[in-house]
């Protein structure tokens, strides 16, 4: 190759290089450029995008910072609300103690005022009374020297005179009270006839019983009476407590002695006893189950004592409720006379009595059986048991003429017609006979009733039994509303009650008991 031909093929070619190098160079600034501009507008939606973020992460922490302020705001607020009840309970409190401390004040203001009105007025009447003495001694030495010298007598023979006088005068007056007393004997003599006759009608030979306050309960072994008593006298205390009853272990050989005013308690206590006795299982748990289930059937057993009093008298119909108070009656007693016993007693005389005087004798045994009705439930009503009787009568749609009966039987109100006053005549002639009552006994059950009555108006209280013959009372409290640290004051607030409202010989004690139970089951799986 030439020369030329040399030069000219390395001229093209170094034009065609620098031709390449420049279209690279061009080119690839082109796409750098673009890449830049990729890249910025990257940067750019990266940038908005963490504006973004933390806009929306600032206002999420913003609203949980406002939730968190809530939160923190609303327990502010429910334990200011919750310090202003305590404050305004506190304030109800001291403004109702100011009140009785202010009421108690005035009070004693009042009868300091009463009490020195009442000495100065007694003083005024004494200096009144003295002057007047002065005064009628006077007139009585000048009335005797002048009927000295009037009459020429001395003074023993105007005492004789006058002493005359006044004889004559007084068998005047007798006379006069005599007569008025024959005149009225006179109005009411047909009344007295109707109850001498139905007396005179009567011939009763009917039983009567005496309840006692103790039962006695037969041991197989003397072994029972350790188990009765339990680990640490544990379950004594459980019998105790559940029956209200008191349970005596002395010396008597194969005998535990239980003893109760109440004979319903009596009673349920002496057959869940004899069940345990009989189970040989006895622990609280087993005695609190067993005493139920007896109280239970005590129930029922009730019942069925109130239709046997219908059925022996061969009296209709009666309402449930009041063949229910009718058995309660045979656990009751008037004068330790069984006040059930007492009305069939009463039931029967009446129907005798109205057979002869020609009155229906159907109505006046209803009568007769349901005149004492309202003991049944006087420990729960207050009133005379003759006029609460006469409303449960009503209530339970007997006919007037034997709820009449029932409420006049004692004149609670007027009698208007013989039929309250056979009652009557018949309620005596029961209680009357020799032996049918004792009152000693009924005054000692209605001083341990008052005695678990008056308990029983302490705010806490539960239960109350009156035991040791009236020696102690023992007291069960709720513990939901009594704690623990208020038992003392509880104790003392019963001590002080019963101290001023009853007469009771010695001391009494009383046993204030605050027990929680928790009970749960395991199920099998």
């Amino acid at each position: 190759m030439s020369t030329s031909s040399l030069l000219t093929f390395v001229a093209l070619s170094l034009g065609f290089g620098l031709a390449f190098f420049l279209l690279g160079y061009v080119v690839r600034k082109k796409v750098g450029e673009r890449r830049i501009r990729n890249a910025e507008i990257r940067a750019e939606e990266i940038i908005v995008a963490s504006e973004r973020e933390a806009e929306r992460q600032r206002l999420e922490q913003s609203k949980e910072g406002d939730r968190y302020l809530l939160r923190l705001k609303k327990e502010f607020d429910e334990k200011q609300e919750s310090r202003k009840y305590e404050l305004d309970d506190l304030d109800s409190r001291v403004r109702e103690r100011e009140r009785h401390l202010d009421d108690k004040f005035g009070l004693i203001q009042t009868r300091e005022k009463e009490v020195q009105k009442d000495e100065d007025t007694l003083r005024e009447e004494k200096e009144h009374y003295d002057k007047r003495k002065g005064q009628l001694e006077g007139l009585i030495s000048e009335e005797n020297e002048r009927l000295q010298r009037v009459s020429g007598m001395g003074q023993e023979d105007a005492k004789r005179q006058l002493m005359k006088r006044m004889e004559t005068e007084v068998r005047v007056e007798s006379s006069r009270m005599i007569k008025s007393v024959e005149e009225e004997a006179r109005q009411i003599a047909d009344k007295k006839a109707k109850n001498i006759l139905a007396l005179a009608m009567q011939r009763c030979a009917a039983e009567f019983t005496m309840d006692s306050t103790v039962s006695v309960i037969q041991l197989p072994s003397e072994e029972m009476k350790g188990r009765i008593i339990g680990k640490e006298g544990r379950n004594i205390r459980a019998f105790e407590q559940a029956t209200g009853v008191d349970v005596v272990i002395d010396d008597t050989p194969g005998a535990v002695v239980l003893s109760a005013f109440d004979p319903v308690r009596r009673e349920v206590a002496r057959e869940a006893s004899a069940r345990l006795i009989e189970d040989g299982r006895i622990h609280p748990s087993s005695i609190e189950e067993t005493v139920g289930k007896v109280r239970q059937q005590m129930d029922e057993a009730i019942r069925q004592e109130g239709e046997n009093a219908l059925l022996e008298l061969g009296l209709g119909d009666m309402h449930p409720e009041l063949i229910h108070h009718l058995g309660r009656l045979k656990y009751r007693t008037s004068y330790g006379q069984n006040s059930l016993a007492h009305a069939k007693e009463v039931a029967a005389l009446m129907n005798s009595i109205a057979s002869e005087m020609g009155l229906d004798p159907l109505v006046a045994k209803r009568a007769g059986l349901l005149h004492d009705i309202g003991k049944a439930v006087t420990h729960e009503v207050e009133g005379p048991h003759a006029l609460i009787g006469g409303d449960l009568a009503r209530r339970f749609g007997e006919s007037p003429e034997v709820i009449h009966a029932i409420e006049a039987h004692h004149e609670d109100i007027e009698p208007k017609s013989s039929l309250p006053i056979l009652v009557q005549a018949a309620d005596a002639m029961s209680g009357s006979r020799l032996g049918a009552r004792r009152e000693s006994l009924d005054h000692y059950v209605r001083r341990l009733e008052r005695l678990e009555k008056l308990a029983l108006t302490i705010p806490g209280v539960e239960r109350v039994f009156a035991i040791q013959a009236g020696r102690e009372v023992r007291v069960l409290v709720n513990p939901n509303e009594v704690q623990d640290n208020q038992m003392p004051a509880l104790a003392r607030e019963i001590t002080k009650s019963v101290e001023e409202n009853m007469n009771f010989p010695g001391q009494i004690r009383v046993t204030v008991i605050r027990e929680t139970r928790t009970t749960e089951f395991a199920k099998s799986k």
